[in-house]
């Protein structure tokens, strides 16, 4: 290993850039929710289970049929409700 490294040429962030239509996050899951969509994709034979999140968020998403303001307003009240118990 070298004493010193040159690191004037050097760029931040991603070493691969994300495809056009993709953004690249940082997203922490419970465990057990991502060891199922990986024994999924070991069950189904190979493949990627970050592609079978991805198509289980869009389904859930296009079949939301409750507008977002009446979302956003059950869960506050849920959440007072929770936090006043």
């Amino acid at each position: 290993m070298k004493r010193e490294y040159d690191f004037e040429k050097g760029k931040r962030g991603a070493v691969v850039p994300s495809e056009p239509g993709k953004t690249r996050i940082t997203i922490r899951f419970d465990t057990d929710v991502l060891d199922w969509f990986r024994e999924q994709v070991n069950k189904a034979g190979g493949g990627n289970y970050q592609t079978m999140i991805n198509a289980a968020l869009r389904e859930y998403v296009n079949n939301q049929t409750e507008p977002i303001e009446k979302i956003l307003r059950r869960v506050v009240r849920e959440e007072l409700k929770r936090a006043s118990a």
